[in-house]
């Protein structure tokens, strides 16, 4: 007998999304399966922040559902919900008068967590997060760009989330850094293996870090595929990516997937 498939983590069932009678989002269907990175890829204005948005119901779709875990998730506590889902954007959103541990440790400390075990999560996270822990007791002004992403992720994490919503967390940075930081994402995904939504128009960026890339073009998603796949697509939004981005992507699909 084959095993059956796992229930998948996150599910559109025909999802749409209008603003002022304009489709932003139309027609979506597609399962998030347990462990896995998919990479949502797409031009500005394509509908990829609003299917994040719609997740964790920043945003509720015009029609369609959106369910997590099997249940629809206008049916859920919207606190309990978005506590239960790490959010990591491009503007990292610190709370700017809070240092480092505040930030990190503030949603444990609102789930009631005691303030030992909330001060050792912080540290192991911190750690996790490549960071040194005396940087615990700084502020957001006080660190670099590539650190307080790290912080970000660290806070997205600290109530052990079993989702993450990741808006073009690395688009703002150096290439360098960005390169460092993809590196220690796929480190730690390996270890944690949540179930991982990323935004990014970088297909190189989808590549290295995606189990399987969504393209989505004017709001509709055009197709689904893995990386290898997706190199090798004859869908014409595909190839028109793969041709925009040369040469250097053959490598870049399989470095993060072993």
């Amino acid at each position: 007998m084959q095993p059956t498939p796992a229930a998948p983590v996150i599910e559109f069932r025909n999802v749409s999304y209008q603003v002022a009678g304009t489709h932003v989002l139309r027609n979506l269907t597609l399962q998030v399966q347990p462990g896995e990175i998919l990479a949502l890829l797409g031009r500005s204005g394509s509908g990829k922040t609003t299917t994040l948005k719609l997740v964790n119901r920043l945003l509720s779709p015009t029609s369609g559902e959106v369910l997590v875990n099997g249940v629809p998730n206008v049916n859920a506590d919207i606190t309990r919900l978005r506590r239960s889902i790490g959010y990591v954007i491009q503007e990292v959103g610190l709370f700017p008068h809070f240092n480092v541990a505040r930030n990190i440790g503030l949603v444990p400390k609102i789930e009631g967590w005691p303030e030992a075990r909330v001060r050792a999560r912080v540290e192991e996270l911190l750690q996790m997060a490549g960071l040194a822990l005396e940087l615990a007791s700084r502020y957001p002004h006080q660190l670099s760009g590539g650190q307080r992403q790290r912080v970000g992720v660290a806070r997205a994490l600290a109530a052990d989330p079993e989702i993450l919503l990741m808006d073009e967390p690395f688009g703002a940075l150096d290439p360098l850094t960005r390169d460092e930081l993809q590196r220690e994402f796929i480190s730690l995904q390996r270890r944690l293996r949540k179930t991982v939504v990323f935004v990014t128009h970088d297909l190189r960026e989808a590549m290295r870090l995606g189990s399987r890339i969504a393209l989505m073009e004017a709001g509709k998603l055009v197709t689904i595929l893995s990386p290898d796949e997706f190199l090798r697509s004859a869908d014409p939004w595909a190839a028109a990516y793969v041709k925009a981005f040369g040469d250097r992507l053959e490598s870049t699909a399989t470095e993060g997937k072993s």
